[in-house]
């Protein structure tokens, strides 16, 4: 897809800057949970031996109170992003998977939610890659 040009700026509702933290955060608990203990130990340099420093700054319950700390807009965001890296909407559709977001997110639960996907992390620099947009040009 062609980056989006100023006239076709969509306004996801939600910096790029916290959608980057989320997916960090979030692949980083899937490497924790991936990680072989026995790896652990031959590569201590591994992004999964670094964060088994300090567990605690990445946990679900910590990542669940960041996304629960947003507010309704940026709640709904997130689940279009990670709808549409699913595949589930196109661009095209934005204004409708943000309408089922936020109707998806009155029940709260937002954080519990999103932790619950597979591959969270994935799919939301897939939903931002599809606007023509990347996560990984984001400073950190």
């Amino acid at each position: 897809m062609a980056p989006l040009t100023d006239d076709d700026d969509v306004d996801l509702g939600i910096s790029l800057e916290t959608v980057a933290t989320i997916v960090d955060h979030a692949r980083a608990i899937q490497g924790l949970e991936e990680g072989d203990p026995e790896q652990l130990d031959e590569d201590d340099d591994s992004e999964a031996a670094l964060l088994q420093d300090d567990p605690d700054d990445m946990t679900e319950e910590t990542l669940v109170a960041f996304i629960e700390g947003l507010n309704q807009d940026e709640q709904a965001a997130l689940i279009a992003l990670a709808w549409t890296g699913r595949g589930d909407y196109t661009p095209d559709e934005w204004d409708e998977a943000l309408r089922l977001a936020h109707e998806r997110n009155e029940g709260g639960g937002t954080g519990q939610y999103l932790v619950g996907m597979d591959m969270l992390g994935d799919m939301l620099a897939e939903g931002v890659a599809a606007f023509g947009l990347s996560i990984e040009d984001v400073e950190r």
